[in-house]
Parts: C-alpha cells; sequence; structure tokens
C-alpha cells in the first residue's frame, strides 16, 4: 500500500509576483542567492520538484524548501531572516541600488566610482560602501573590457606587425618590446647625480 505524504504545495503567481520574480533572476550580480531562489519558485510553476532539481542543479530539499516560503510567505519568503545582533541600518532595496549603481554607471567626468563619490549619492557613509564592494567583491578601479584602437589604419600596422613574425626578413631577428606593468617612462624631475668616488672604488666607510 503506497505511503501517503504531505501533499505539495502549489505554486501559484499573481502578475505582479512574476514580474518581481523575473526581476529578481536578472539581478545575479547583485545577489546570487535570491536570484536562484527566484529561479526555482518560477520553474516550480511548470514542473515537478524533482525536474527542477536536475534543471538548475540543486538538490529536492532545496526545491522544496523555498517553493514551500513562498507558498506560505510569498515574496518575502525569498528573503534572509534578520540575524540577531544590532538593527540594520540600510535596506536590502538601498543594497541593491548601491550594487546596481556601481556597475551599470559612472559618475559625470569620471571613469569608475569611489567609496566616497558613491557615499555622496547614495547618502550613505563611504565605510558602508567599502563593506558593501567587499561582499560582493566589486573591483569599480578594475575593468575587464577590451578596448579595440580607433586608429585608422589598425589594420594595415596589425598586418605588418603580424608580417614580421609570419615571414621575418632573411638574415634579420624580430623583437617584441612591450612597457612595463605600472611604470610610465618619463622624464625624470631630478638630474641624476654623480656617484661619489668612494662607491666608484666600493671602499668600506670609514
Amino acid at each position: 500500500m503506497p505511503t501517503i505524504g504531505r501533499p505539495r504545495a502549489e505554486v501559484v503567481l499573481t502578475d505582479d509576483e512574476r514580474v518581481e520574480l523575473v526581476r529578481l533572476t536578472k539581478r545575479a550580480r547583485v545577489n546570487r542567492a535570491l536570484a536562484f531562489r527566484a529561479r526555482i519558485v518560477l520553474a516550480c510553476i511548470e514542473a515537478a520538484d524533482t525536474a527542477v532539481e536536475h534543471r538548475l542543479r540543486t538538490t529536492k530539499t532545496t526545491v522544496a524548501k523555498w517553493r514551500s516560503q513562498f507558498v506560505q510567505r510569498r515574496l518575502e519568503g525569498l528573503y534572509d531572516e534578520p540575524r540577531v545582533g544590532a538593527p540594520r541600518t540600510i535596506t536590502d532595496a538601498h543594497v541593491e541600488a548601491i550594487i546596481v549603481k556601481t556597475l551599470e554607471t559612472t559618475p559625470p567626468g569620471e571613469t569608475h566610482w569611489s567609496r566616497r563619490s558613491m557615499a555622496k549619492v547614495a547618502g550613505v557613509s563611504h565605510t558602508m560602501v567599502g563593506r558593501i564592494w567587499r561582499t560582493f567583491r566589486l573591483q569599480p578601479h578594475r575593468t575587464e573590457s577590451f578596448n579595440l584602437s580607433p586608429d585608422p589604419q589598425l589594420v594595415e600596422k596589425i598586418r605588418d606587425v603580424v608580417g614580421l613574425y609570419v615571414a621575418p626578413p632573411a638574415n634579420a631577428v624580430v623583437f617584441s618590446v612591450d612597457e612595463k606593468s605600472q611604470i610610465q617612462a618619463l622624464q625624470r624631475a631630478q638630474p641624476i647625480l654623480p656617484m661619489d668616488a668612494r662607491r666608484q672604488l666600493d671602499l668600506p666607510a670609514c
């Protein structure tokens, strides 16, 4: 005789809840855990827990937990419970707004946000901004993009350089020279001082 367990709670969404869940799934860089929970709830509408488990590469226990949390408490059930300690001075929405602004905008006339410029705009302390950036591993001063040169003769120059490696001239050697990282070849601000006689002769000091 089959064992009858607790019936599975069905997920039924309102239009507003669906829009909010989809919005949360697109904020994986802001809150990865919350985005993953939103994807679980959306997947549970059309599939059983086992199918959702395999699709999202998680466990059936995790799927059942967040499906149940959503059914009982709706969108609030996807957020972490408040921890014991001092009350928070900044909301999740405020944190998300700071991270989105960090990732998707730049301050006027600047290439990236600093802690103090972001703190001034967000209305929080610069230490709070630094704590948020460290938590989500954000480094606005570092870019991970490829910039193509606007030089109109770029293609011709690349062909010349590549040609030297593919078919170097006879009796010639091709060298590649690059600028050393973090060092600029600037003119010295102070003249070079001559070495004194004691150092030239490598004599010990008296």
